[in-house]
C-alpha cells in the first residue's frame, strides 16, 4: 500500500520544517518497515489526520484493531510514548507495544478508538464537561526521574519567538508584553507539579470502548494544571469571535472550568492569555494570518 501523507500533514509540517528535513520523503519507507515489523494489516490512512503525524488504521496479526502513529523527531514521539506508558490507559489512549526499532523511527502502536468521533461533536456545554473530566484523570505526579520538558522551559522558548514577533508587528506588542508579564508572575510559585497533556482540546478527546472518552496526541509537559486547562478555554474560538457575547462567554467559561477542576481562576486567565497570544503570533509567523487575527482578538478579551 502507498502511504500518502494527507495534505493537512504536509502543509503543517512544511510550516515548521528545519532546513534539510527529509522526514516526509522517508515516511513511506518508515511506514512499510513499521507495518512489516509488527505483521500489521493496513486498512487506511486517517484523513484529514493530524498536523504532526501520520495516523494509519491497522489490524494486528490476531485481528485486533489498532492504530499505527508515525511522527518526525521534532514532534517528540519519545516524550509521547513515555507519557502514555506512565498514564497506562488512565484517561488516555493505551500504548500497545514498544520496542527499540519503534523508538528509533518514531512509531507508536496504539489502541484503536473511534477516530471520527471526538468530544467536539457534542453540544458545547456537554463537550466542555466531558473534556474537563478526561483532563482531570491525566493530571498525575510525573515519574521521579522524568525527562519531560517543563512549563518554564517550553514557555521560555516560546517567549523568545513572541518577542521577535512583537518587534515585527507593533500592533501586537502590547498583547505580547501583557502575556510575557503574566508568564513571569505565574512561574514564581506554581501550586503543583503534574504531568500534563500539553496540547489538550476537544478534538484531542475521542470516543472509545474501554471508556466513553479518551485523550490522544499529547505533547507532554510538567507543570501546573492551569497551564493544561488554558488551551481548552479557547476551544471553538471561531464561534466565540462570531458571537456578540463572546467576551462574556469566555469569562464565564474560565470561571466554570476553574471551579469544576479546582484551579485558581486568575492563574487560568493568565495562562489562557499567554497561550492565546503565543499561538496567535506563531500563526501569523507561519502564514496563517486569519487564525492569528482570531486568536489575538480573543486574547484581547482577557
Amino acid at each position: 500500500m502507498a502511504f500518502e501523507p494527507p495534505r493537512r500533514l504536509v502543509r503543517a509540517l512544511g510550516e515548521t520544517a528545519p532546513a534539510g528535513d527529509d522526514w516526509l520523503a522517508r515516511l513511506p519507507g518508515i511506514a512499510e518497515r513499521a507495518v512489516a515489523r509488527r505483521e500489521l494489516t493496513v486498512e487506511r490512512v486517517q484523513v484529514p489526520g493530524g498536523r504532526s503525524s501520520l495516523v494509519v488504521l491497522v489490524r494486528q496479526a490476531d485481528g485486533t484493531p489498532a492504530v499505527l502513529k508515525l511522527a518526525p523527531p521534532r514532534a517528540r514521539p519519545e516524550s509521547e510514548r513515555a507519557a502514555l506508558a506512565h498514564w497506562g490507559g488512565r484517561g488516555a489512549v493505551q500504548l500497545l507495544a514498544s520496542d527499540a526499532d519503534d523508538s528509533a523511527e518514531g512509531a507508536l502502536l496504539l489502541e484503536r478508538l473511534h477516530p471520527d468521533v471526538s468530544v467536539r461533536s457534542l453540544p458545547e456545554a456537554k463537550a466542555l464537561l466531558e473534556a474537563a473530566g478526561t483532563l482531570r484523570r491525566l493530571w498525575v505526579e510525573p515519574p521521579a526521574d522524568h525527562v519531560f520538558e517543563t512549563v518554564a522551559e517550553r514557555t521560555g522558548r516560546q517567549a523568545v519567538a513572541m518577542r521577535a514577533g512583537a518587534e515585527r508587528d507593533l500592533e501586537v506588542a502590547a498583547l505580547v508584553g501583557a502575556a510575557l508579564a503574566a508568564r513571569d508572575d505565574l512561574l514564581v510559585a506554581p501550586p503543583e507539579e503534574r504531568l500534563l497533556h500539553g496540547t489538550f482540546r476537544q478534538s484531542k478527546v475521542l470516543a472509545g470502548e474501554r471508556l466513553p472518552w479518551l485523550a490522544v496526541g499529547p505533547d507532554p509537559v510538567v507543570g501546573e494544571n492551569a497551564f493544561d486547562l488554558a488551551r481548552l478555554v479557547r476551544d471553538r474560538v471561531e464561534d466565540l469571535i462570531a458571537s456578540p457575547a463572546g467576551a462574556s462567554i469566555t469569562r464565564r467559561r474560565i470561571k466554570r472550568l476553574a471551579e469544576s477542576l479546582e484551579v485558581d481562576q486568575e492563574r487560568l486567565r493568565g495562562w489562557t492569555l499567554f497561550r492565546a497570544v503565543e499561538s496567535g503570533v506563531r500563526a501569523v509567523r507561519v502564514g496563517r494570518p486569519r487564525d492569528g487575527e482570531l486568536l489575538l482578538e480573543f486574547a484581547g478579551w482577557l
